[in-house]
């Protein structure tokens, strides 16, 4: 789908090819998380010296970070093809069972959301992550019988937002965990800049900086909100390089802020300053105000409000921070003057 503007059939394959070129194919190309990809790097080095499948490696961190793209990343180091799935679509021990026992030798397996899949499929896994075997059983009652089916060696890339999820047994098996941080600024003008480059947008330094300002420290939204620049300069001005004044407007219109936040994290902040006169409230009625599920203010909005200082989770409910209220420009309540307090 195209964002207002039809396409041919060919352009649409070619702007479809563009965005996959986005993902970095290598290490040295992955921007940021500095520690996390030289970790990376001798855990496979190691791997190739010794001529085996590396360990199984377990990527947790926010969305938007580049977790997908590092397991893209494992498999083209190590010269392995790459089978990904996920977690929600492995419900049943016999679903993983038929993707293990199709892994080629050395291959690379990637589910995503690995917190999600069945327990019964987790408790296969977990024989076959340190053995290379699971066991199959055939029949029921008395006359089942458990039939033991090797595996080829393969390294298994989990990933997860909420690692917390995880069983202990489950996580104890891989052989590495890393866990990617926000990124900062800098690091993300470094992302925009080579995405605006293969996406031929000729950005300055202060137009990267802007972009990367509002970005909130993720490079899926950076990439994102690159691309509705990109758009707003071709409707605007038939292309070229986008000013600084094309970049705030195109942000602008999209509901992104200064600072990164978009419509509904300002619902959010104005039911909590205004409506509620900073809390605390409790994170139900505070979901019912916005029109929204509690799920989706607790997973993609409260983690950047209390990252960047203007929200605190306490016993008794949400509360809002005097650096929200200045956001806002709403008076300070008493109760945000005492936030320390809570």
């Amino acid at each position: 789908m195209s964002d207002g503007v039809t396409s041919p059939q060919p352009n649409d394959d070619s702007e479809l090819a563009i965005e996959g070129a986005l993902r970095p194919a290598s290490l040295d190309e992955f921007v940021g998380q500095q520690k996390v990809r030289a970790q990376l790097q001798l855990l496979l080095e190691a791997a190739r010296i010794q001529d085996r499948a590396a360990d199984h490696i377990l990527l947790a961190g926010p969305p938007g970070l580049g977790k997908t793209t590092l397991a893209m990343i494992v498999a083209h180091e190590a010269g392995a093809p790459l089978r990904m799935s996920s977690g929600p679509a492995i419900q049943h021990a016999g679903d993983l069972a038929a993707l293990l026992s199709s892994l080629q030798p050395g291959e690379v397996l990637f589910i995503d959301e690995i917190h999600r899949m069945a327990r019964s499929a987790e408790e296969m896994l977990y024989l076959a992550m340190e053995d290379y075997r699971i066991d199959i059983m055939v029949g029921k009652g008395a006359g089942a019988t458990s039939i033991p089916l090797d595996l080829a060696p393969f390294t298994l890339v989990g990933a997860t937002t909420r690692s917390g999820l995880l069983p202990n047994p489950l996580r104890d098996r891989f052989g590495f965990t890393a866990h990617l941080e926000y990124y900062e600024p800098e690091e993300l003008e470094r992302v925009i800049g080579r995405s605006a480059d293969m996406l031929d947008v000729g950005l300055g330094e202060t137009e990267r900086a802007e972009i990367a300002q509002r970005s909130r420290g993720t490079p899926r939204i950076a990439n994102r909100l690159l691309r509705r620049v990109r758009d707003f300069a071709l409707v605007h001005h038939g292309g070229g390089a986008p000013a600084i004044e094309d970049v705030r407007a195109a942000l602008e219109l999209y509901d992104v802020d200064a600072i990164g936040l978009d419509r509904l994290d300002r619902a959010v902040l104005d039911a909590l300053v205004r409506r509620f006169r900073g809390g605390p409230v409790g994170l139900g009625t505070l979901a019912v105000a916005v029109g929204e599920e509690a799920d989706t203010v607790e997973s993609v909005v409260e983690p950047y409000l209390v990252r960047i200082g203007f929200m605190g989770r306490t016993p008794r409910g949400r509360v809002a921070t005097p650096e929200a209220y200045d956001h806002m420009g709403a008076v300070r309540a008493q109760e945000a003057l005492k936030f320390d307090e809570l």
